[in-house]
């Protein structure tokens, strides 16, 4: 690849991850405004936020495959095309039900997107030691799609009108397609990999069935029998994806990348610490807008402080990373994170701009350490060849994370908030038939709804209660946001500390091929075994002191 080709290759995916994730807290600024004008209750507004995450987690490691197999510019260009038509549809919608059909198309260009400008960005660099400077740079602009849009979005929905959110993927889209079309080199890495049909239906059935249980259950019961039979479908179904995948001369997913202790950490550290903070964004924002009564923009301005703070950071990682060990940066990110979450518990409903700015720069602190270290693990823990595969396993990863967090967090926030408003409202001085016709509404349709209710001479006292309730939650929310990332900085702790033995013996010279050219020998296992798979065999790539 020409110097000139590089550079194009980088730039491309640098953009093509920030269209991928525009749509993430653009919408989740937006929630409170999409609640008033569509009637949503809090679970259908989870599934505004994970009808977008969940086709990135059912189809990511798909792409992955079909872009090593067919080609990345175009997988690439398809996800491109994916995102503006979702974009579009989400635009022209008049129901939740026509957003999540937007969200779920804007969803699929996302999964062809993530894995793909890793991948490119590993074919142009292939010196892990030097991809990881740039993957730092992928990560920044990541930050950034989930930093500026937010400003741009509140003011749209201050002067305009929600649905006009969703105009700025589109042209950005387009445009990029035009630049790729022109510039972006075709590759692949085909050897040994085709589309595992079997693998891609039993990991979509999984993970959709276990999403759709959780925000189920956390919007009626999680006896009620159609959420445990959900939770059943989804551990069957990851079960057999599992015996699948060890089954398969081409897995859509080689499990053996997991007995690589720096791709195990890498995975476990974005599945958890992304179903924690997906999670805290969707509630905080109906924090600002519920509790607060918070226009769109003043939200967007607090909310961004976290994304600015991770992108300024990042644009330094790429060096930090040579100097610090990726376990040092990744634990102590999580921990400062975890601290920054316990903090905002003390939140109340005056809780001035100032002291919550703090707070949300300490999180963003936290996240600009950690995140850029996760992603470069997981791919530089592979060779090269296997970049797209250990790309698109990360990515899902993170985006199941991404996926259970709006459920999880918005199951825990609606049990608390409507456990705790009774007693909240006797305390405001309001029983009887008064105290039921709230509750009932809340456990209906939302705390949300209750602003809309006809109460009169109570409504102050209602609202009070109700303000109070969801601090309970909120609160609830933060100290389970804050535990996951502990856990996510304890197995990053641990497993980044075990070293992989590197190869200990040159490898013997390779027989000559017809005209004088050698032929490589197979390489040695990541795990530093012999697969019984072909295609397997790959160079030592996975020691985290390397990175």
């Amino acid at each position: 690849m020409t110097t000139r080709g590089r550079g194009a290759t980088i730039a491309l995916a640098c953009a093509g991850v920030f269209v991928a994730y525009l749509p993430v807290v653009t919408v989740t600024v937006g929630l409170p405004a999409i609640q008033r004008a569509l009637g949503a209750s809090t679970a259908q507004l989870s599934w505004v936020s994970d009808a977008f995450v969940l086709p990135v987690a059912a189809l990511i490691l798909t792409a992955g495959v079909f872009s090593d197999v067919h080609g990345r510019k175009k997988v690439y260009q398809v996800g491109l095309a994916l995102c503006a038509v979702g974009a579009l549809v989400a635009l022209c919608a008049r129901s939740v039900q026509v957003l999540w059909l937007g969200q779920g198309l804007a969803g699929a260009g996302a999964a062809a997107l993530l894995p793909v400008t890793l991948a490119l960005i590993s074919h142009a660099v292939p010196d892990h030691r030097e991809r990881g400077k740039y993957i730092g740079l992928w990560t920044t602009c990541m930050m950034a799609a989930m930093a500026g849009p937010p400003l741009i979005a509140g003011v749209i929905l201050e002067h305009v009108g929600w649905r006009w959110i969703f105009v700025l993927p589109v042209p950005l889209a387009l445009l990029t397609m035009v630049i790729a079309a022109r510039l972006l080199q075709e590759s692949r890495a085909s050897a040994g990999r085709r589309l595992d049909w079997p693998g891609q239906i039993t990991a979509a059935l999984a993970i959709t069935a276990l999403i759709y249980g959780v925000i189920e259950g956390g919007a009626e019961s999680f006896t009620h029998p159609r959420t445990l039979v959900a939770l059943a479908v989804a551990v069957v179904s990851a079960a057999a994806f599992v015996v699948i995948e060890l089954r398969s001369d081409a897995p859509m997913l080689d499990l053996s990348l997991f007995r690589s202790p720096a791709f195990t950490a890498a995975s476990l550290a974005a599945l958890i610490s992304f179903l924690g903070l997906i999670g805290f964004f969707f509630v905080l924002s109906l924090y600002f807008g519920v509790v607060q009564q918070l226009t769109t923009l003043q939200s967007g301005v607090r909310m961004v402080l976290v994304n600015v703070v991770s992108m300024l950071l990042g644009l330094v990682m790429g060096r930090l990373m040579r100097r610090v060990s990726p376990r040092v940066l990744i634990t102590v990110g999580l921990l400062v994170a975890a601290v920054a979450l316990l903090s905002l518990t003390t939140l109340g409903p005056d809780t001035s701009f100032g002291s919550v700015a703090w707070r949300l720069a300490l999180l963003g602190l936290g996240l600009g350490l950690a995140f850029p270290c996760i992603t470069s693990i997981a791919v530089t823990a592979v060779p090269p060849r296997q970049a797209g595969m250990a790309a698109a396993g990360s990515n899902a990863f993170r985006q199941v994370g991404g996926a259970l967090g709006p459920a999880l967090m918005g199951a825990l926030l609606t049990v608390q908030a409507v456990g705790a408003l009774p007693g909240h409202l006797a305390e405001a001085g309001l029983t009887g038939e008064r105290a039921r016709q709230i509750t009932d509404t809340a456990a209906a349709s939302g705390l949300g709804a209750v602003a809309g209710l006809d109460l009169g001479v109570d409504a102050e006292r209602a609202l009070s209660a109700m303000s109070e309730a969801f601090l309970d939650g909120l609160r609830l929310c933060l100290f389970v946001s804050a535990v996951l990332l502990v856990l996510a900085a304890l197995a990053a702790a641990v497993l980044l500390r075990q070293r992989q033995p590197a190869a200990t013996a040159p490898a013997a010279a390779a027989p000559a091929a017809p005209g004088g050219v050698r032929r490589p020998e197979p390489a040695a296992s990541p795990v530093g075994a012999a697969s019984s798979h072909p295609g397997r065999q790959d160079p030592a790539y996975n020691q985290p002191d390397r990175l």
